[in-house]
């Protein structure tokens, strides 16, 4: 009885690992023959679990129930599932920290010792800097999520950051979480352009519109066309400068958020980047640490770099050179 219920977990975690398989593959992973699979087979779907049969290859399948059944995770994916969730616990998702950590403690529970000790290490040596951002409705998520799906116009109160309020009429396109936020990225059909909305700020207004055909996302993709806006259009001073340097080289100096990188060719790329003051761009793109051109700005931001180049040189001037 013992050697078949453990057979049975190992059957449960393989069909879990893939869509099908054919029962001489079963047997031959567990070592038995394709009837004593037929049988086991039997006694987990009257245990509850759906397992389906599937046609023309005599194999099996195991599909979704009625009623979520026991997940078998290896120490890896257990891991990262308890690891997840102490992160939602924290998350910008108003309503999920207390179902996360119910969630979490059923996990904790049955963890066996090695892990809950790799866990608990991960946890204690963590520290998270800043709090979450603005919290956002699971439904509004969810509604959202939805209209992306199946492709169908919402109309939604907006507030903008100047607390005027809206009622716009989009095509969604995406969700996108960033920096602790949630953005809707859309067609906004008044607007008959591309815009962008903080999901805190929006309300959905049911039911959903008529269905649109998709429209090619902007900049090739939403995240892009994101970050640009984040870094340049939503801010008071904005430039673009040549880094002569590739694209690719200096990518991973240039912070999310602070500006967007557009390849020229194998030696060159412009950056666009934008800031509340003319001297904080110059801190922005002297941060990057490579030769650059200052391709266009405000006549303030050349002068902002005058003034650090000349700061710079009265630092050094007395200092002599090794």
């Amino acid at each position: 009885m013992k050697e078949t219920s453990a057979r049975l977990l190992r059957l449960l975690s393989l069909l879990q690992t893939r869509r099908d398989w054919s029962g001489a593959e079963l047997a031959d992973r567990l070592g038995v023959t394709t009837r004593t699979i037929r049988r086991d087979v039997e006694r987990l779907r009257e245990l509850g679990y759906p397992v389906h049969a599937t046609r023309g290859t005599a194999g099996y399948r195991l599909g979704a129930g009625a009623s979520l059944p026991p997940l078998l995770l290896d120490d890896d994916e257990a891991v990262a599932v308890t690891v997840g969730l102490r992160t939602a616990a924290g998350g910008s998702v108003a309503g999920i920290e207390e179902t996360s950590l119910r969630a979490l403690a059923k996990i904790e529970q049955v963890l066996p010792s090695r892990l809950r000790h790799r866990v608990n290490t991960l946890h204690t040596a963590t520290v998270r800097v800043g709090g979450a951002g603005p919290a956002v409705s699971p439904d509004t998520l969810m509604a959202i999520a939805d209209a992306c799906r199946r492709r169908e116009r919402l109309r939604l109160d907006y507030t903008s950051p100047r607390g005027g309020g809206t009622v716009r009429s989009v095509e969604p396109h995406s969700l996108v979480s960033f920096d602790r936020h949630w953005y809707l990225v859309a067609w906004d059909v008044d607007r008959d352009d591309w815009r962008t909305f903080r999901v805190d700020r929006l309300t959905p207004r049911p039911p959903a519109g008529p269905r649109f055909a998709p429209r090619r996302p902007p900049d090739g993709d939403v995240a892009t066309y994101l970050a640009h806006r984040l870094s340049t259009r939503a801010w008071p001073v904005q430039a673009t400068v040549t880094l002569h340097e590739p694209a690719q080289a200096v990518a991973d100096r240039i912070w999310p958020g602070t500006g967007v990188v557009e390849a020229v060719d194998d030696r060159n790329c412009l950056l666009h980047v934008g800031a509340e003051t003319p001297s904080a761009l110059v801190w922005m793109i002297t941060s990057v640490d490579a030769d650059f051109t200052l391709t266009s700005g405000p006549p303030a931001l050349a002068d902002a770099f005058r003034a650090q180049a000349a700061r710079c040189l009265h630092a050094v001037r007395a200092t002599p050179s090794s």
